[in-house]
């Protein structure tokens, strides 16, 4: 063999010639995406097609940068000192002003002292609101603040507000952006975190203190109205956490206890009984938002294991407990978790072995499917009302539930109708705070009306869904015994005075209904195109709602003697929208008899709620939210008052 000719033997034809890459493309080429050879003077394409063949376009070149080992430890280097800087930078910002030290009970004076946050920044109106703007005649009003609960007025509605009255819109008054308890929650949450350190924060109540509120409950009439626990189960709950040696043994006893804690909560706002010829029942007084800061911190192990009863009870009672005290976002939070909860355990569904009432129920399984489905509908109700408030998208729909009702619901339901609050004897049965079929209204209502789905809806198809459901509501109406039935417009007439807290709350859940369902014609497109036949049906229905509203505060002025105390934040959001209602209702005609009539109800509704606030008993942190409640109806009375001067004034000149 011979062996190969190196390279320098090889003639210049056999030596391989590197391959050329065209470095740059003419514009012509270049637009069109193909390969261009870059002949000179021009290239094949643009020969071939006699175009000019040009290189006129600027290419901005980009100098990789070399990647090292050390350039990349520099760069991580440098991050890690950037985080170290911010985190200080927040720290020292937090804890910046000090406050008294907090302690235990349990905690002498080697307890460490814990400086809470002075002030906090402001907080942006987008993360306060609802996602359901309020309409009236064709205006964005409001939305609901999420913390507060107070309607915040949207630009549109404070300069529709402003060229109605002539006066200045306070902001502060009307659409207030802190949170009132915001400091206070600090402080719990540092004070449990002392105790923490102090080992006291998962210390057991006094047995004999659980039980005595465990029996109050029993005999009230919130066993029926909040079912949070079945008091049978939770007794057997009680036993097996006080029979244990080690407190923190195990995860489903930390579950437990985490249920006695929200109990405790929730059990401090229940009022002691009226005064009556029976031995009264009256445990010692617990601090409800110490227990509740305690269940707080249980949440992260309850959503760590399966969903157990006593699991889906503390969330819920969670829940209730930030319904009841005011604090909407929270309870919406812990709502849906246990909704979450609800539906792992199948307590959507129904079973026939859900019999009422709880003490019939035979054996351990029956009797925690037949709570599960209890909270089911509790959670419901409860979901509904948060919904219809915030504008926040609902879980619990028909498509995905069962909603048949209890066996004998509704005939317990008006059985248990003229119970009052001081009465010792109380319905075996739930009845839930709100009517069930209502509640079922309420989420038809969203569905139809306020949904993203529903946003989008003609003129013709909301008012054909307006039409149906005040159909299915009346229908409703007609249902109730005459004693107990509701009526769209109520007058100053005496009520009965045997009138109980569930009729309040029927009547008033019903006028809700009227005014979120006819409501939703402000939303229509026909109050800016002022269009003839359209426009009358919209007009009545938006006068149906403000009667609705009327009626509200009417009655709650005529039934204040029934209204128990200690819910005060359950009920305050049935004067709230019938005021705002009442107060659009004036701007949008100020010249109108009726206007007059309806400023003096706002007054009324003013005074009345006054005497409501000086009833309830309201720790010292509640009193700054009273005082945005009380300041934000006053300044509608005043801009009420302005604007019907205004409108008189210029028909007068």
């Amino acid at each position: 063999m011979y062996p190969a000719p190196t390279i320098v033997e090889r003639s210049e034809d056999e030596i391989p010639q590197p391959r050329k890459r065209t470095v740059r493309a003419c514009d012509a080429c270049y637009r069109r995406k193909i390969k261009c050879d870059a002949a000179m003077p021009q290239c094949n394409w643009c020969s071939h097609h006699n175009i000019p063949c040009t290189f006129e376009r600027v290419i901005q070149k980009r100098r990789k940068e070399k990647t090292t080992y050390a350039n990349t430890q520099q760069k991580a280097t440098g991050l890690a000192e950037r985080i170290d800087r911010i985190e200080k930078l927040l720290t020292d910002n937090f804890f910046r002003e000090p406050t008294p030290n907090v302690s235990p009970s349990t905690a002498g004076s080697s307890a460490l002292s814990i400086n809470l946050p002075g002030s906090f920044p402001p907080l942006r109106q987008s993360s306060l609101s609802s996602s359901v703007p309020l309409h009236f005649a064709g205006r964005e009003l409001s939305v609901v603040s999420l913390l507060t609960g107070i309607p915040l007025l949207l630009p549109e509605g404070q300069e529709w507000v402003q060229s109605r009255t002539g006066q200045a819109v306070d902001v502060e008054k009307l659409s207030p952006t802190r949170p009132p308890w915001e400091k206070q929650r600090a402080l719990n949450s540092y004070a449990l975190a002392n105790d923490l350190k102090m080992g006291a924060a998962f210390d057991l109540p006094d047995r004999a203190v659980l039980e005595a509120h465990l029996e109050r409950y029993r005999i009230s009439l919130m066993q029926s109205v909040f079912p949070i626990v079945n008091p049978a189960l939770f007794q057997e709950t009680i036993d097996a956490v006080y029979r244990q040696a080690q407190p923190d043994s195990c995860h489903a006893q930390a579950i437990s206890k985490g249920c006695i804690f929200a109990f405790l909560a929730f059990s401090s706002l229940i009022m002691a009984p009226c005064s009556a010829p029976e031995v009264q029942i009256l445990p010692p007084p617990v601090d409800g938002e110490r227990y509740f800061m305690k269940a707080h911190s249980m949440v992260p192990q309850i959503l760590q294991g399966t969903p157990t009863l006593d699991g889906v009870q503390t969330v819920v009672i969670l829940a209730l407990f930030e319904l009841v005290t005011g604090s909407l976002q929270s309870a919406n939070y812990f709502g849906t978790i246990a909704t979450r909860m609800l539906f792992m355990l199948g307590a959507h569904t129904y079973s026939e072995s859900t019999k009422y009432p709880i003490a019939s129920a035979r054996g351990l399984d029956a009797r925690v499917q037949q709570q599960l489905r209890t909270l089911f509908w509790l959670c419901f109700t409860i979901e509904k009302d948060v919904c219809i408030r915030i504008g926040q998208p609902q879980i619990f729909t028909e498509e995905n539930c069962d909603l048949t009702l209890p066996p004998g619901y509704v005939e317990q339901l008006y059985a248990g109708m003229p119970v009052h609050h001081c009465n010792h004897e109380v319905p075996g049965s739930p009845l839930f705070p709100v009517d069930l079929r209502l509640s079922i209204i309420k989420s038809r209502a969203y569905s139809a009306l306020y949904s993203f789905k529903a946003l989008k809806k003609t003129d013709a198809e909301l008012l054909k869904e307006i039409r149906e459901l005040d159909d299915e509501l009346e229908r409703w109406r007609m249902s109730v015994p005459p004693e107990w039935r509701p009526t769209l417009s109520f007058s100053h007439e005496t009520p009965d005075p045997n009138v109980s807290m569930q009729s309040v709350m029927l009547r008033l859940n019903y006028h809700l209904c009227m005014t979120i369902i006819h409501q939703a014609s402000s939303r229509c497109k026909s109050w800016a195109k002022s269009q003839g036949g359209m426009m009358d049906g919209v007009s009545s229905s938006l006068a149906l709602s403000v009667e609705a509203s009327r009626s509200s505060l009417l009655y709650i002025e005529a039934a204040e003697h029934a209204l128990v105390d200690g819910i005060f934040w359950t009920l305050i959001f049935y004067p709230m929208s019938a005021v705002l209602a009442i107060f659009c209702n004036i701007l949008q005609n100020p010249s109108d008899p009726q206007a007059t009539k309806d400023l003096d109800l706002l007054r009324t509704t003013n005074s009345m709620m006054e005497r409501l606030f000086s009833r309830q008993p309201f720790a010292v942190t509640e009193i700054a939210h009273i005082k945005l409640v009380a300041d934000f109806v006053s300044e509608l009375s005043r801009l009420a008052t302005c604007a019907i001067e205004k409108a008189w004034n210029e028909r007068s000149t």
